[in-house]
Formats: structure tokens, sequence, C-alpha cells
């Protein structure tokens, strides 16, 4: 199988209308992830009176299955159709969630038979994402021009916060009033609408692709590696620039997770604020997340067009990185300084900072998938979605848990949440050095990428 390399002029690879198209899949993955972590969660804790813990272990399962993404990219970039591997890993996913939501029904009566089909479903929800998300993202570097890069970033993860939001919303007025048959009915047809919606969305796109790569001026050739899975995952682990961006991706993920479960709990307890009014606070923060990947992705994507350095998203990173460091320092400064902090505002400022790291960071790997020997964005991608499942995974329990145990300590609430700010914030610095310590990571306009999809 021989490959086009993806030339720098505008009509070469993945338009715009490519783009979001490949974004409606991310959307739909978010969707039915919203589904088992979420909604499922909430239903066996309250309605079941299920130990947190069940759902707790069953959310870390699906991370650790998640391990599997090496494998699920080094098989997309051996067979080279990405759309297999994307529609795949989305049925896997689709058939997983309609699992878990029956493991759930069933845990009413039969407990254990619950939770045994509980394990196997988010096993196959853990193992649908690792093969989608991965084979998507793979996609998406080998066929986005280098100047496009932030705002595909931008774009693809927008949409998936609208697929995780539009989906909840859908099914918070789908469910009521509240019933087991009414919650399999409403969880069946989000699964099988992201679904049908992914095989609409990589329709024709990845032939589209390969015919603009065709005509745009070959540069180089990539040849489908011919190495077995451990000795592709060791040339990976080998390079320098791939290693030390792996430990950039867990160090910054654990960070950015680490206060998922512990921000509405201190602003309960440091700031007596009421549920309503701390689930708005988390509202805010998503919304600074989602005006900093627009920000990112738009500024980013013309500053490279304009200068013609797309490499230059290092930049982004270390503002997004040291933004979120500051923020979550002010955060651990609220602590002592008491009601009269501008927590609102504070949080704000750490959603737009996310934001920029994350669009940053996302293009940033876009661009590091590709400068492999040979098409190995698959393998890549899978690496560091390794890395960022096993910050995930870690960094709630780590938040909470340090939490509880600096509250112990410290003898005051307020006092123990700002102990784990303060190591949130000097887990973003560590990353800012991991990020600025990466000679030659970012390939530039004068080292093209080369395609693998023909």
């Amino acid at each position: 199988m021989t490959g086009a390399a993806l030339g720098s002029g505008p009509q070469a690879g993945l338009g715009w209308v490519g783009i979001v198209r490949l974004g409606l899949v991310q959307a739909s993955i978010g969707a039915i992830v919203m589904l088992v972590t979420s909604l499922l969660n909430r239903v066996m804790v309250v309605e079941l009176g299920l130990l947190a813990s069940i759902p707790a272990g069953l959310v870390a399962w699906h991370y650790a299955v998640q391990l599997s993404r090496p494998l699920w990219g080094h098989s997309s970039d051996r067979g080279g159709e990405r759309t297999f591997w994307i529609v795949g890993g989305m049925a896997v996913l689709a058939l997983g969630a309609l699992l878990a939501v029956n493991a759930t029904i069933l845990s009413a009566t039969e407990a254990w038979s619950g939770l045994a089909l509980g394990i196997l479903a988010f096993a196959m929800i853990g193992a649908g994402v690792g093969a989608a998300g991965t084979s998507l993202l793979a996609l998406l570097a080998s066929a986005v021009a280098p100047e496009r890069r932030p705002a595909a970033a931008a774009i693809t993860w927008i949409l998936m916060v609208a697929g995780i939001a539009g989906s909840a919303a859908l099914a918070g007025s789908l469910l009521e009033p509240f019933s087991m048959g009414r919650l399999a009915v409403v969880s069946g047809g989000i699964a099988l609408g992201a679904l049908l919606l992914t095989l609409v969305a990589v329709r024709g796109v990845e032939a589209g692709v390969r015919r603009s790569m065709a005509q745009a001026p070959p540069v180089a050739s990539r040849q489908a590696p011919s190495l077995p899975f451990r000795e592709a995952l060791r040339s990976v682990l080998d390079d320098r620039d791939a290693r030390r961006f792996t430990a950039f991706v867990f160090v910054s993920m654990l960070a950015y997770s680490m206060q998922d479960l512990i921000l509405e709990p201190y602003a309960g307890l440091a700031f007596a604020m009421t549920p309503g009014e701390s689930t708005m606070l988390s509202g805010a923060q998503n919304g600074g997340v989602l005006a900093g990947m627009l920000f990112a992705g738009i500024a980013g994507s013309l500053f490279a067009r304009r200068r013609r350095r797309p490499n230059e998203l290092e930049g982004w990173i270390v503002g997004g990185c040291l933004g979120s460091a500051l923020a979550l320092a002010g955060l651990a400064a609220s602590a002592s300084y008491g009601p009269g902090w501008p927590l609102t505002l504070n949080v704000v400022l750490l959603g737009i900072a996310n934001g920029v790291f994350a669009v940053a960071a996302i293009g940033a790997m876009m661009g590091l998938a590709g400068a492999g020997e040979g098409p190995s964005e698959g393998i890549r991608m899978g690496v560091w979605g390794a890395a960022q499942a096993i910050a995930f995974g870690l960094g709630g329990l780590i938040g909470a848990a340090g939490a509880d145990v600096a509250r112990w300590a410290a003898g005051s609430d307020a006092t123990g949440f700002a102990i784990v700010f303060a190591a949130e914030a000097a887990l973003f610095v560590c990353a800012t050095f991991l990020a600025v310590r990466r000679p030659n990571a970012l390939p530039t306009m004068s080292r093209p990428i080369a395609g693998d999809l023909a």
C-alpha cells in the first residue's frame, strides 16, 4: 500500500466540511459516553441505592480497557481503512452502552448478575471508545493540513462537548416521569442515533481525502508498517520526542482532571454555595473552556497561516498550561481570602486557560503523530490516548482522595482543598517544562506529513 503526501496547499487533504463531519463522530462518542458515565452513575446510586464505588469502579474499568488504544491505532495503520475501525468501534460502543443499561436494570433484582454484565458492558465501552476515537484522531492527523490543525482540534472537541450537552438535555427531557423501561428506550434511541449519525458523517470522507491527496504534488511516500505490534510500539517509545510528549500528555491531563470532582464540593463548603449555585459555577467553567477552545482554534490557525509556522502551537500550550496554573493558584488563595474572592471569575479564567491548552495540545498531537517512519499516526495517537485515559482515570480519584486526606490533616475544609489546587498548579508547571523541552517535536511546513490513505 502506498500513500500520497499531504501537501501544504489549501486544497490538499481534508477540507472544513470534512473536519466538521468527523467532529460529528466525536459528538456521537461523547453522547454515548455521557449515558454510561453520568446518567447510569446517577441511576445506580440514587434510584437503585447502590454503593457509589460500584459505578465509579466501572468507569475506572472502562478507562483501564482503553490501554488497548495503541493496538487499535496500529491495526488502523496496517489496514489503511480508518473508516472501518471508526464505524466498528462505534458499533461496539453503542452495543456496550445498551448492555450497560440492561446491567443497570438487572441490578435492581439480581445484583451479582447485573455487576457481571456491567463489567462486560464497560469493557466493550472502553474498547469501542478506544478503537473509534483513536482511529478518528489518526485520520485527522494524517489528513488535515498543518495550518488547519488548531481549528480542527477546536471544532472536534467543541462538537464533542455539544454531543455531551445535547444528549444530556435530550435524555433529561425524555426521562420524565422516570422508569426503568423509559430509561431503556431513551438510552437505546440515543445510542442508535449516535451510530447512525456516525455512519452518515464518515460516508465518503476517507475516499474524498484520497482523491484530494492524489491531486497534490507528492513530497514523500510512506509504506504500511511491516513491524508487528510490539516492535512498532517500541519504535514509538524509543523516539525521544514521542516519549516526552507521552509524559506531557499524562502530567497535563492529570492536572486537568483532578479538580473535576472537587470544585463543586469546595464551592459548597468554603463559599456556602447552594447546589444550584455550584452547578451554575460548573457551567461557567465549561463556558470558559468553550471560549478558550474557540479562541485558540481561530487565532492559532490564523497565526499559523499568516506566519506559515504551524509548529508554533507550543506557545499556545505553554500559555494554556501557565494560565491554568495561575488560575488554580488563585483557587488555592481563595481558601484564605474567603467569600469576598471573585470565585466565578476565577473559575471562568481557569476554563479559558484549560480550553486554550487542550486545543493546542490536540493540534500538536496531530502534528507529531505523523512525524514517524511510515504511516504511524494510529499507534502514536493510541499511545497518547492511553496516557490520557490513565490520567483521567487517576485524576478524579487522586483529587477527591487527596482532598479528603488534606482536609483531615489540616483540620480545615478550605485548607484541604487549597492544598489539592496548589498541587494541580504545580503539575501544570511541570507540564509546561515538558512541553518546551521537546526539540523538533512538531513538524514544520518544510517537513510535510505524508498520508497513508491510498
